[in-house]
């Protein structure tokens, strides 16, 4: 098999081969994360560790061969191996080899948040969803704009903090400026976990107006989001052969950032 055909099996999903790849795939992810889930109760693990140890070491060795695929695929590897996809690729791997070059040291805290890690390959799922494809697009597109409006509701939230904060006393939790800012931002997000609370009208009042604020701003970024995601609906799953671009649309011949043929 030449590098274009394994190009187009391991990084599209428009072929036959391409969706088998994906599939197996998106199985042995989701099979190797409930694996780390199920190490981490300590009656699975006592009984059945070993087991769920060799497990480990297949979907890892499995692993370990699409990592060493997608390299020998894409034509400029380091575009593909400091990618986002890239770089999760290599996190799912590293804790289990940091693991077996350093035997006898599993106590030791920082091997085990190596072994944590692994749980990064359910980040390798969104990269064979044509939809997860299109909201990564559209939240990257639409990143100033939220940018912006985060930026509002920071400012409205100290605003009204400090206010609550000039009309409420410590007896009621607004003890300094940042925990009443705190207060606001649960406030004005609809959470309410109910650890502090205005009591005077005044605090109460300037409450109820962040709530009202809250419900109208939730739907904001959704309008955002929303507006970019139909804007970029019509990607496909063709990915550049030579720096991996993959958000082409479906009439584009050549890649639109090095202009390689798809």
């Amino acid at each position: 098999m030449n590098k274009n055909r394994l190009h187009e099996v391991i990084f599209e999903a428009d072929t036959p081969l391409g969706k088998l790849f994906d599939v197996i795939l998106l199985w042995a992810i989701m099979l190797s994360v409930g694996v780390v889930m199920l190490e981490s109760v300590p009656e699975i693990n006592e009984k059945h560790g070993e087991t769920l140890r060799y497990l480990e070491y297949g979907f890892t060795a499995l692993f370990t061969v699409e990592y060493v695929l997608r390299l020998i695929a894409v034509k400029i590897k380091s575009k593909y191996v400091f990618s986002f996809y890239g770089i999760v690729d290599l996190l799912s791997i590293l804790p289990t080899f940091v693991e077996i070059l350093l035997p006898g040291v599993g106590s030791i805290r920082v091997v085990r948040i190596f072994r944590l890690l692994r749980v990064f390959r359910v980040l390798k799922l969104v990269g064979f969803l044509k939809e997860a494809t299109a909201l990564r697009t559209a939240l990257w597109a639409a990143r100033r704009k939220l940018m912006v409006f985060l930026a509002a509701v920071l400012v409205l939230v100290t605003i009204l903090g400090t206010m609550v904060y000039l009309v409420e006393d410590a007896a009621a939790g607004f003890t300094s400026i940042p925990r009443s800012i705190y207060w606001a931002i649960v406030t004005v997000t609809t959470v309410g976990y109910g650890d502090i609370a205005p009591v005077t009208v005044t605090g109460q009042t300037i409450a109820s107006i962040i709530m009202l604020i809250g419900y109208a701003i939730i739907a904001v970024p959704t309008g955002i989001i929303g507006a970019e995601i139909i804007t970029s609906s019509n990607t496909n799953t063709q990915s550049c052969s030579s720096c991996n671009a993959n958000e082409h649309t479906d009439i584009a011949k050549y890649c639109n950032q090095c202009g390689e043929v798809l």
